[in-house]
């Protein structure tokens, strides 16, 4: 029986680039529907914004203790404590002050 390297080559070259294909693509998608996300979460026109001063007054109304309010990515990032004393990260739509995204210490 004749043994041949041609046919082993080939499957390798396809298997390599199949899984090259695959992974960058996983990846794109990953960073895509994050960015997608994002963008879902305060995607409005800059005209209909209220002041980050405003938020913060809503938010001392509401018992939280505000350390840094900056806008990122279209939305209002808030670091503040909770009224049950947890420190909290959290995004809000800069037109209607809901939460949209929160990352509370534990």
């Amino acid at each position: 029986m004749k043994r041949t390297v041609f046919p082993k080559v080939i499957a390798g070259v396809f298997a390599s680039a199949f899984a090259v294909t695959l992974l960058a693509g996983g990846s794109l998608a990953l960073t895509s529907g994050a960015a997608r996300a994002d963008d879902d979460y305060c995607n409005v026109p800059k005209s209909e914004w209220k002041t980050t001063d405003a938020l913060k007054a809503k938010l001392i109304a509401d018992g939280w203790d505000v350390r840094k309010i900056k806008e990122d990515e279209g939305c209002f990032e808030v670091y503040a404590i909770t009224p049950d004393g947890k420190k909290i990260e959290a995004y809000f739509n800069p037109a209607s002050f809901e939460i949209v995204k929160q990352d509370k210490e534990d």
